[in-house]
């Protein structure tokens, strides 16, 4: 079982950036692989980012590749995900999720992949 919490959300301005964290709780965090997602109003949830367990790979949407990073810290039991000039198109709650599957599946970016999720963080960016 992994509990995740999102923080660092908040409303910014076009061209600002902003970092969010997901803190994990259990011994297992670094078995694996971590996932960023988002779901903006009236939307399906979208994936945004992938991170290895090692935190050594990563995938990225077409829509923020350039722009957001996602990292991981093992010993802190916490991915981030550093997003940088920010658009109103990004407006969104942001969640943080964990995947017990190899990071090269080619399932990645589905939300039936991960097994445990966060409830939140939302990102408002006003043009």
């Amino acid at each position: 079982q992994v509990q995740l919490v999102e923080s660092g959300g908040g409303l910014v301005q076009a061209g600002d950036s902003l970092r969010l964290s997901c803190a994990a709780s259990g011994r297992t965090f670094s078995s694996y692989s971590m996932g960023w997602f988002r779901q903006a109003p009236a939307k399906e949830r979208e994936f945004v980012a992938r991170i290895s367990s090692s935190g050594g790979n990563t995938y990225y949407a077409d829509s923020v590749k350039g722009r957001f990073t996602i990292s991981r810290d093992n010993a802190k039991n916490t991915v981030y995900l550093q997003m940088n000039n920010l658009k109103p198109e990004d407006t969104a709650v942001y969640h943080c999720a964990a995947d017990r599957s190899p990071f090269y599946s080619t399932t990645y970016y589905l939300v039936r992949q991960y097994d445990y999720w966060g409830q939140g963080t939302q990102v408002t960016v006003s043009s």
